[in-house]
């Protein structure tokens, strides 16, 4: 016994309670799969902010959260008969065990390998099994199937990792940083020209151009700017405190002040 009062059988049980015609949840009755997308992504969010800001006790809640989107969605399947979610596990199950073969010899479960193999071998055979999952589904090339609702960063840096996966990438660190550095110079000549929208094509390759040196540094683009913008805020707020002990403003705050 676990020790808990419920297991995932009772979440499905009151999923299915929360869209029964006869007394369940009005709100809940009215969505469907569109509506709920929203609050997908604001619980994949908040999951995401709650790992990286430590708060471990709140990230098996969020969790919970996101379990829950994806027993609506199966819900909904159900009520459609597209699919339900013993038909999601046997897709999971079955994908992992297709990706992982360097663990699950033969594809089955118990089935291990007496050879190990390293990082590298994994990566690369990760990337060929993608690649044939992608052709199956009709979906050739190497930008196939990449998410339009990515978050633009995230969206940039698999771009970029895909292009690279054949060998569309610059092999030294010196090209990617010099590339950036005359994207910068092509914009600063925009700044002069007027035209907004040159601006805006200029900004965005320079953009795109970080995202490109992040992953050659290996520094996932979206986490580091969420923590930048982060030690931002938590600085911003201190200042704001501090002008108000001071009975001032921001701006007018002194250099010794500001630390």
């Amino acid at each position: 016994m676990s020790g808990y009062r419920y297991c995932l059988n009772d979440l499905l049980r009151v999923m299915q309670r929360l869209r029964d015609p006869y007394g369940g949840c009005p709100w809940d009755l009215k969505q469907n799969f569109e509506t709920i997308v929203p609050s997908t992504l604001e619980e994949c969010y908040e999951l995401a902010d709650a790992i990286e800001r430590g708060d471990i006790n709140h990230v098996a809640e969020e969790l919970g959260d996101v379990l829950f989107q994806v027993v609506f969605y199966c819900q909904l399947g159900t009520e459609s008969g597209d699919f339900d979610f013993e038909k999601v596990v046997d897709t999971l199950v079955a994908k992992l065990l297709r990706r992982h073969p360097h663990v699950f010899a033969h594809g089955q479960i118990e089935g291990r390998l007496t050879v190990g193999t390293d990082i590298a071998a994994v990566k690369e055979s990760w990337e060929r099994i993608k690649g044939e999952e992608r052709a199956a589904k009709s979906l050739h090339g190497a930008l196939a199937d990449i998410p339009l609702a990515l978050p633009a960063l995230a969206r940039a840096q698999k771009i970029q990792k895909r292009a690279a996966g054949v060998d569309f990438d610059s092999s030294e660190l010196t090209e990617v940083i010099a590339h950036l550095e005359s994207e910068l110079v092509e914009l600063k000549k925009t700044l002069t020209e007027g035209n907004v929208e040159h601006v805006a094509d200029e900004f965005g390759a320079v953009l795109f151009s970080t995202v490109d040196l992040g992953r050659h540094l290996k520094i996932d683009s979206e986490s580091a700017l969420r923590h930048a913008t982060h030690k931002f805020e938590k600085r911003f707020k201190a200042m704001e405190c501090l002008a108000r002990k001071s009975e001032t403003s921001v701006i007018d705050l002194s250099t010794e002040q500001l630390g």
